[in-house]
Formats: structure tokens, C-alpha cells, sequence
């Protein structure tokens, strides 16, 4: 047995030792990949482990996150800063060895996968983003960006409908660095994939534009390091498929749904090592000439990576400009900056914050150059073209506009990827109430802490006679329940230049909420909103009632505020565009602006009533809308939802027993 294939079996032996002592994971994967990864990782792929972010270095995604015995091996055996302990804790607690790969670059892991699919569309967003980068950098003589993206993708994720959404635009842009290997072994967890798929993926994969490589036989790493080969003169982007054995070398369960989550079994490992040769009785064990043959094969990436450094030093002398913006292009913009620049507040008139956002994108375009973004097929509506910049297509990689044609699904992962990748600041847009269609990329994002911008307009039954369908309802309080997302939703032009301002300077992700129909401006509106909710209108004296309201239904808290006035009732509004800011200040100033004494308080906005309670506490009130919508003009739904001044006054009276 050659060194190869020694390597080879020890990542399958590793791999089913990691799951057993575990005894939780998915040991068949790994063991049938294991020729595919050796190829790839020893022999194809240009990465080194003693500087994993190098910004030139190959990009790897494991979309079949289930999988994660494999790249954990991986990285251990390649020198990355894995260590057999850390294999040894494969998922347990606050270990680095999760069930499914989580977001580490300085480790080697480059996007968190799991929900199957969302890794493979991360990967045509860091593909896209090279060829956005290529484009803007790249000099004759000087290629500084110059990297493929690898992908390892099993039937699951050929099966997700997100995959196809992803892989039709890669093949419509002709993402010619694009490689996804298929791991084509017929099994899924409730046994053969012939029960529910069958398919023809690589005439699927054909007709979106893709090249099509077939291995004979995934299990001979040969083969599939030749596919690798010619892939590197594809013009479009390659399907590798692979017929894999899952949890080969298992004399009792290869090929069966019995390998894929579940640990093979003391006895059955005992025999998966005496099969390969080695000894039944010791686990975790790898021999020196397998740790000094894979360390040979690292040479290739330091070697590659330092001329890279070589060639870049080169660059920035001869093109000092270029170099400069690349480290700007790789960095945070200063918030400072672009709170202190004035032009940045200024609107005039009545708007709708979709609008206002349009405004606030170009005007930031016109700042930062690596601002890019896109909508699903709605730009005209969500308002989100940068004039003047072009189409980013496979005609044109300098374009700044995005097209994601009528995808949710792979528009919100791709901008994952993309804003993973470095180098550039994302946006997605589409109607809030779509939203839903991308749920699983926003929720990834707030994981990675991906910083995308999710523009969503047409926030509440404001979008009027489209009717319950296009509605959003229960969109905000989803969305304020995810970990680690703020959701931002302002009042007017100002607001929505300071939900801009963090979302591009914050390293966060962020969903900007923005209606269609037209708002008035706040005379006092503007960089307080930074805060995520501030006192917007103050009473005379110590307030007696406190509205609080977002977006849309800020300006009908004002009014009301007048009114209760005008009856001898103090009253404050507090506009709330970001609970999630809001409740990261400190308790000082969260009680300056809604003051525990004053218990009245009534909540406005046209959404589910549940998130505000927080606020409100169990003395105050919430109008808000807890059913469907209806099919109207916007003024007739209000009026019959009970926003209006009136409902307003009356609620607050009900409360104080007036």
C-alpha cells in the first residue's frame, strides 16, 4: 500500500473513530469522501495552513455540514491549529469540533454549514466576489486575486431547492472558478435516494450552464485528481460527480443508510482497522510517514502564498493607488467619518424610507467604492440600483448592481458568501414578507456574523392591495427573535441614514425594514436614532404617558402625542427603530429615556404585538395587528386596524381610567 492510500485510510479510520468515541456524527460520508479530499487538499487546492487568510488562498466549503468529521481530520493532518485533542472532543462542549462546521477562518473553516445547500450558494458568492475583486485589482503582470472556490456537496444538497437557485445563477454568470464535487452515493438518512430523487443531476447541471466532469470511480483519488485538472480550464463552472461508496471499508455497513448518522460500533471499527491494516486496538493514531507526507504536500501552498507576498509587494510599488484602496477595500469604514459628514442626514419633504434608502446607497456608493448589492428581481420597487454603476454579469465583473432574478433563497446565502469572502460591502433586497423565503440565510448570518445589509421594503399592510399575501405580519417579531440580528426600522430619512451608517460600520448583520408609503420628516430626527430609540418628542414637565412606535407609525404617535396634550395628559414619544440597540445601551440612559416610574405606556406599530411587551411591561398596551391583512388601499387598512389618533387617545385613557 502506497503512502496515498495509506493517508486515504487514515482519514477514514480517523473519521469513524472521531464519531464512535463521540458516539454522535455521521462517520459514512467521510469515509466514502476520503479519496475526493485527498485529492483536493494534498494535491489541488493552493492553502496554507501556517497562514490560513491569506486573501489569495483557495476557498473550501463542506455543504454537507453532517460531514464534519472529514474536514476536522483535515485540517488536523494538514497542520492547521486542530489538534488530536480537538478531535478527540468532537461535540462537546466549548470544544472547536462542533457537529457541523462553524465559521473560523484563522482555523481553517471558512463558512458555517449545516442546513444543506446554504454552503454550496455561499460558495457562488465567494466565487463571485473574486471575480468582482479580480476585476477591480488584477494588472497585467499581476494577478493578485487569482483563487478558485471549492465546494464538497452530497445528494441532501442536491436535493435542497436553494442549490438549484444558486448553481442556475453561477451558470448564468459563468463562474468559471467555481468547482463542486459531488459526493454521488445514493444514500440519505431514510436509506436509497432512489425512494425521492432520481433525477439526472448532471443533465440538470448541463442545462444550467455547467460543465460536467464524470468520475468513474470517486473511490481512486487518481481519477478524481485528473477532474480536478481539467477543471482548471473550464470556462464555466465544473460539477465533479463522484460515485462514492459511503462508509467504505465498513465490511458490515458501507453503502446502507446504517453509515450515514449513526457511529459504526466498537466492533465494526475494530474491523474497519484490521481491514486497512492497522491496529484494531489503538484509536486516534496516525503514523509519522503520514504526517511527514501531508506536510510535504503543504510545501506547495507556503511556497505559493509567499510568492504571492512577493508579487504583491511588487504591486504596491507600481501601483501604490490600487494597493492602498485593496487594504481599504479589506477594512471597516470609520463610523465617525460618516456620522460627522452632514450631506449624509440631509432630506427634504415626504418619503417613503425605501426611497430614502435608494438615496442613502448611492450616496455611500459615491464613499465606498466595494459597496455592491442587489435585489430579487425588484430593484425598481425596493429601490436599490446604484446609477451609474452597471450590471455586474459574466460580461461584466465590474458592475456594482447585482441580479439575482427571482431567488430569495440563494440571494440571502450568496450575500453570506460574498460578505464572508472580504473585499466587499454587501446588500440583498426584496419585499419584507419575502423575508421568510431567505429566513435560513438571515439566521446564518446573525451565526457568522456575515455583515450584509438586508434591505426589506414594503414593511406592513402599508403595501395596501396586494393583500394578505404580500402583508408582513409576524416578519418583525421573527426577526428581533434571532440572536445577534438588528433589525432596524426607521421613521424617516434621517433614521434611515443612521440604520445605513451601522449597518455598513458595524461588522454586523443587519435587516433595514423600510416601507413603501411616503412618511413626513421628524424635526427631530437623525444621529440619536444610532442608539436604537431615543426621545423623540418630549412632554412639557414630567411626562404621564409614553408612546413608543417604529417606522410608519411614528408619525401617528406625534399626532396622537398633540392630542393628549391638548387634553392636559403629558405625554412623550420615544421613536424605537432598533430594540436591539436600544436595549445594548447602558441602563442609564435606557431609563432617561423610558423612566421606570412612568408605567403608562403604549406601544404603536403595524406588527405583531408579542416583541414590545419588553417595553411596555404588563401596566401598558400594544396596537399593533395580530391577524392577517386584507387586500385595500394602505389609509383604508390603517383606519380599519385602529391606527388612527383616535384609537390612540381612547387606549391611553382606558389605561390611565379616564
Amino acid at each position: 500500500m502506497g503512502i496515498q492510500e495509506n493517508t486515504i485510510n487514515t482519514i477514514r479510520v480517523l473519521a469513524a473513530d472521531i464519531v464512535q468515541k463521540a458516539k454522535s456524527g455521521h462517520p459514512g460520508a467521510p469515509m466514502g469522501m476520503a479519496p475526493m479530499a485527498y485529492a483536493l487538499w494534498m494535491n489541488e487546492m493552493t492553502h496554507d495552513p501556517s497562514h490560513p487568510v491569506w486573501r489569495n488562498r483557495d476557498r473550501f466549503v463542506l455543504s454537507n455540514g453532517h460531514a464534519s468529521p472529514l474536514i476536522y481530520t483535515l485540517l488536523h493532518l494538514c497542520g492547521y491549529p486542530m489538534g488530536m485533542d480537538d478531535l478527540k472532543q468532537f461535540r462537546q462542549w466549548g470544544s472547536i469540533t462542533p457537529g457541523h462546521p462553524e465559521y473560523h477562518p484563522e482555523g481553517g473553516i471558512e463558512t458555517t454549514t449545516g442546513p444543506l445547500g446554504q454552503g454550496l450558494s455561499n460558495a457562488v458568492g465567494f466565487a463571485m466576489a473574486e471575480t468582482m475583486l479580480a476585476a477591480h485589482f488584477n494588472r497585467p503582470g499581476f494577478p493578485v486575486v487569482d483563487h478558485r472556490t471549492y465546494v464538497f456537496a452530497g445528494d441532501g444538497c442536491m436535493m435542497e431547492g436553494i442549490t438549484s437557485e444558486a448553481s442556475s445563477l453561477a451558470g448564468t454568470l459563468k463562474l468559471d472558478k467555481l468547482v463542486v464535487l459531488y459526493d454521488d452515493n445514493e444514500i440519505s438518512i431514510e436509506g436509497d435516494t432512489h425512494i425521492a430523487f432520481r433525477e439526472d443531476v448532471p443533465k440538470r447541471y448541463e442545462a444550467y450552464g455547467w460543465r460536467v466532469i464524470h468520475v468513474e470511480d470517486g473511490n481512486d483519488y487518481r481519477q478524481v485528481l485528473d477532474a480536478l485538472v481539467q477543471a482548471r480550464d473550464s470556462d464555466r463552472p465544473t460539477l465533479i460527480v463522484c460515485p462514492t461508496i459511503i462508509g467504505f471499508g465498513s465490511a458490515a455497513k458501507q453503502g446502507t443508510a446504517g453509515a450515514h448518522g449513526e457511529p459504526l460500533g466498537d466492533d465494526n471499527v475494530a474491523a474497519l482497522k484490521t481491514a486497512f491494516g492497522m491496529d484494531k486496538d489503538v484509536a486516534f493514531h496516525v503514523e509519522d510517514s503520514v504526517y511527514q507526507h501531508v506536510h510535504n504536500q503543504m510545501e506547495n501552498g507556503s511556497k505559493a502564498r509567499s510568492e504571492w507576498e512577493r508579487m504583491f509587494s511588487a504591486y504596491a510599488k507600481a501601483y501604490p493607488e490600487l494597493a492602498a484602496e485593496w487594504e481599504q477595500w479589506h477594512s471597516r469604514p470609520d463610523a465617525a467619518t460618516l456620522i460627522a459628514d452632514e450631506s449624509l442626514w440631509a432630506y427634504k419633504g415626504k418619503a417613503a424610507t425605501r426611497a430614502t434608502s435608494g438615496e442613502m446607497i448611492n450616496r455611500l456608493a459615491g464613499i465606498l467604492p466595494n459597496l455592491v448589492g442587489g435585489s430579487a428581481d425588484l430593484a425598481p420597487s425596493t429601490k436599490t440600483l446604484i446609477s451609474g454603476s452597471g450590471d455586474y454579469s459574466a460580461e461584466n465583473r465590474t458592475g456594482r448592481n447585482l441580479r439575482f432574478g427571482v431567488r430569495e433563497h440563494a440571494m440571502g446565502a450568496i450575500c453570506n458568501g460574498m460578505a464572508l469572502h472580504g473585499g466587499l460591502q454587501v446588500y440583498g433586497a426584496t419585499f419584507f414578507v419575502f423575508s421568510d423565503y431567505m429566513k435560513g440565510a438571515i439566521r446564518l448570518s446573525a451565526i457568522t456574523q456575515a455583515p450584509v445589509t438586508f434591505v426589506l421594503t414594503h414593511d406592513s399592510i402599508g403595501v395596501g392591495e396586494d393583500g394578505m399575501t404580500h402583508e408582513p405580519i409576524e416578519h418583525l417579531a421573527a426577526l428581533r427573535a434571532v440572536p445577534d440580528l438588528v433589525v432596524f426600522r426607521p421613521a424617516d430619512g434621517p433614521e434611515t441614514t443612521a440604520g445605513w451608517i451601522y449597518a455598513v460600520t458595524s461588522g454586523k448583520p443587519v435587516c433595514l425594514i423600510l416601507t413603501r408609503q411616503n412618511l413626513p420628516l421628524q424635526e427631530n430626527s437623525g444621529k440619536q436614532a444610532l442608539k436604537g430609540g431615543y426621545i423623540l418628542s418630549d412632554a412639557p414637565g414630567q411626562p404621564r404617558v409614553i408612546l413608543i412606535a417604529s417606522g410608519s407609525e411614528v408619525q401617528l404617535a406625534m399626532e396622537a402625542q398633540a392630542a393628549l396634550i391638548e387634553q392636559g395628559t403629558p405625554t412623550r414619544v420615544v421613536s424605537m427603530p432598533s430594540m436591539e440597540l436600544f436595549l445594548q445601551q447602558d441602563k442609564a440612559y435606557q431609563e432617561s429615556v423610558i423612566p421606570s416610574d412612568v408605567r403608562a405606556r403604549v406601544a404603536i406599530e403595524a406588527g405583531a404585538t408579542m416583541p414590545w411587551y419588553r417595553l411596555t411591561g404588563l401596566d401598558g398596551r400594544v396596537i399593533g395587528i395580530d391577524r392577517f391583512g386584507a387586500s385595500a388601499p394602505a389609509e383604508t387598512l390603517f383606519r380599519e386596524y385602529g391606527f388612527t389618533v383616535e384609537n390612540v387617545v381612547s387606549t391611553v385613557q382606558d389605561m390611565l381610567g379616564e
